[in-house]
């Protein structure tokens, strides 16, 4: 009788929590394809992208260029210390710079974005859920998911690959300088090995993701934003859960990204 009951208990868990999860993959698909079709029929939110922009865009450069820049000297490092063994510090760069553009840059770039920007949209459209102002909007006719969530996420959708350009740059520069002043590797070779072996298909490569990238931060951290319920305590929740989710999101989509880019590529 335990042991029917326990087994009774587990299936019941897990129907739960698999109704939860194709609940939650309904509701954010539905949002996806308004915002989608919001986006595309006029009028256009101008002044509200680009003050998305300032927010989104220029207050997450300083985080995303520090986090490039030693992540360019870390990665440097360690691949001289790796390529030192076979005699082979020329090509440091080059592998950095693959490294940077095809896979870290785009990564870290999102995963640092979505932590500080889909918080933030997450408690700033929950806090308005939880004051009853989206209903307020609905009342006058207003349409929350152009009003609110398109900025968003078209924003980020624009901005993300700014930001990764920005720290590639970074991130190669760096390992530059700790291949120079901690392994004699001249900096001329080091640009030479990146500026004759980097071709634009690694860099669309990095930049493609991260369209994909800036989707997932917007529409994540604005539906658990809309989703918001219980008040400060639910507001909370929301904006762990909008971290979290779109985390693993990311990482999710990048593997499957990037066996399709490759594909693509060799096609």
């Amino acid at each position: 009788m335990m042991h029917g009951a326990a087994a009774r208990q587990l299936v019941i868990r897990v129907g739960d929590r698999t109704t939860r999860l194709v609940g939650y993959m309904g509701g954010v698909s539905v949002l996806a394809g308004q915002t989608i079709y919001q986006s595309v029929i006029p009028p256009y939110p101008l002044r509200a992208l680009l003050q998305q922009m300032d927010h989104i865009g220029v207050r997450s450069a300083a985080i995303c260029s520090i986090a490039a820049v030693f992540t360019g000297l870390v990665l440097a490092l360690q691949t001289t210390y790796g390529l030192a063994r076979f005699g082979a510090k020329a090509y440091v760069g080059i592998v950095v710079a693959l490294s940077m553009v095809r896979e870290l840059g785009p990564v870290l770039t999102a995963l640092l974005v979505g932590g500080r920007v889909g918080s933030g949209i997450t408690a700033e459209l929950g806090s308005m859920k939880v004051t009853e102002q989206i209903d307020a909007m609905r009342a006058l006719g207003a349409n929350p998911i152009k009003k609110l969530v398109v900025p968003r996420v078209v924003t980020a959708m624009i901005v993300l690959p700014f930001l990764t350009v920005v720290a590639d740059v970074l991130g190669i520069l760096g390992g530059m300088v700790i291949s120079q002043w901690e392994f004699n590797v001249d900096y001329h070779l080091y640009l030479n090995t990146v500026l004759q072996n980097l071709k634009l298909a690694d860099l669309l490569s990095g930049l493609v993701k991260t369209v994909f990238f800036g989707f997932i931060i917007g529409i994540v951290g604005c539906y658990e934003g809309l989703e918001t319920r219980g008040g400060t305590e639910g507001l909370g929740r929301a904006t762990t859960a909008a971290v979290v989710t779109s985390a693993i999101l990311i990482l999710i989509s990048d593997f499957f990204l990037t066996k399709f880019l490759w594909w693509m590529e060799g096609w």
